[in-house]
């Protein structure tokens, strides 16, 4: 499970495994055993990816579905899967209009 997270973590940021090899300090063989699932990050290198790809350990280890931030300092909102970016839009535009609406 976390191969096929990391793999998509990694392309959606448009990063090559050299380039996250570098930061893990690992060679670039490693991340593709990594994503080809033949080997596990260590712990460390779990919390590294999640915070650089801002997202929890439980969802790289397949225990959640919802890429949530590893940040619990900040409330989350998850949106159902079928929201669309037109949705998601919408939806910056109410709690902008709350934030405003509490400035008054």
């Amino acid at each position: 499970m976390i191969g096929e997270r990391l793999q998509e973590l990694r392309k959606d940021y448009g990063m090559s495994q050299e380039e996250l090899a570098g930061i893990l300090g690992v060679s670039h063989y490693t991340i593709s055993s990594y994503e080809c699932n033949r080997s596990d990050p260590d712990d460390k290198s779990k919390i590294i990816i999640a915070k650089l790809f801002n997202v929890s350990v439980d969802y790289l280890l397949g225990l959640i579905d919802d890429p949530v931030s590893y940040d619990r300092e900040h409330r989350i909102i998850c949106l159902p899967h079928n929201f669309n970016n037109e949705d998601f839009i919408e939806i910056e535009n109410y709690i902008n209009f709350l934030k405003h609406k509490k400035q008054m």
